[in-house]
């Protein structure tokens, strides 16, 4: 069993699709937890999620019996509640924020680092943590780091649409991280045209720009393409396997992300870490929601057992 730190926000999501199909539910971080608890991992969980929230997640994660919540805190107010509309004209999902919750408090990170054998920080809203707070966790932190920037590059409105940004201090969030996650859109912001996807020439680029900060693996996640996986040795493109029927693809990259690092504690290399990450989320665009996220993480688990990689 691995033990994984994991910082990010708990969301209410209320999904639409042209098609017309709509979908209400939590999210937010709680597709990691839920799928790192299916395959049988410890997870702490760092966030504040607003009171309105705790009717719907409380049920939820007190099912999951290796999540450990001591760094869970319910705080007045309504929680971060996301409306998200897919279309295929848009190249990316929209998104409006209705609410949010405050800044995570990094003292209850800090206390617990001695556990973690892995720390994840997913950026769910953009408001998850401040960047002075974050930087006292990642420099204090003597474990390998996963970022997934997400919302980081969105921004920071409420109750109308929120855009792509240039991203010009990624570094500054990304130093002293092990393993980079990004979509295309999201590399666009950190190079600066959020307005326009990255060309072949700009995504090698920004990974090697990525390398000479720190990071050891990058994963440019491009939908139904698959991932492109990135190490100083090189880069290769994994295709995802087609998945018959989609309900729903909320959640995927969380889901690669956490059957990927669920696989580097086993002692996977990083290109057989991510083909089990990219099966378990071709996989979970068939389903919605995080209990049926966490119901197929338990049909993947392993035997294997490894220590996580020190940061050197």
């Amino acid at each position: 069993m691995s033990t994984f730190g994991l910082v990010g926000t708990i969301t209410s999501d209320t999904i639409t699709h042209d098609a017309g199909r709509a979908l209400k539910g939590i999210g937010g971080i709680l597709y990691q937890a839920g799928a790192f608890c299916g395959l049988g991992d410890e997870a702490f969980l760092y966030t504040n999620c607003g009171q309105g929230l705790k009717p719907e997640v409380q049920p939820l994660i007190d099912a999951w019996t290796t999540l450990y919540t001591n760094g869970l805190e319910f705080v007045p107010g309504p929680g971060n509640r996301v409306f998200l509309r897919y279309s295929e004209q848009l190249k990316e999902r929209e998104e409006i924020l209705e609410s949010v919750v405050p800044p995570l408090d990094p003292a209850r990170v800090l206390a617990d680092l001695d556990q973690i054998e892995m720390l994840l920080i997913v950026f769910n809203s953009g408001f998850d943590i401040t960047l002075g707070d974050w930087r006292q966790i990642a420099d204090s932190a003597d474990c390998s780091i996963w970022l997934d920037i997400h919302s980081l590059a969105l921004a920071k409105h409420l109750r109308k649409h929120r855009e792509y940004i240039s991203l010009v201090d990624w570094k500054e969030w990304v130093k002293d991280v092990t393993f980079l996650q990004a979509n295309r859109q999201e590399v666009a912001s950190m190079l600066g045209h959020p307005e326009e996807w990255p060309a072949e020439g700009e995504i090698d680029g920004f990974v090697q720009d990525a390398f000479q900060i720190g990071v050891k693996a990058v994963f440019v996640t491009m939908g139904k393409e698959g991932v492109l996986v990135s190490t100083p040795a090189g880069s290769r493109m994994m295709r995802a396997p087609r998945a018959e029927t989609i309900v729903d693809t909320t959640g995927c990259g969380d889901v690669f992300c956490a059957g990927t690092m669920h696989r580097l504690a086993k002692g996977a290399s990083i290109s057989e870490a991510a083909l089990f990450g990219i099966r378990l989320a071709s996989q979970a665009v068939s389903l919605a929601g995080v209990a049926q996220t966490h119901d197929l993480a338990l049909k993947f688990r392993p035997a294997l057992t490894s220590p996580f990689p020190r940061k050197s």
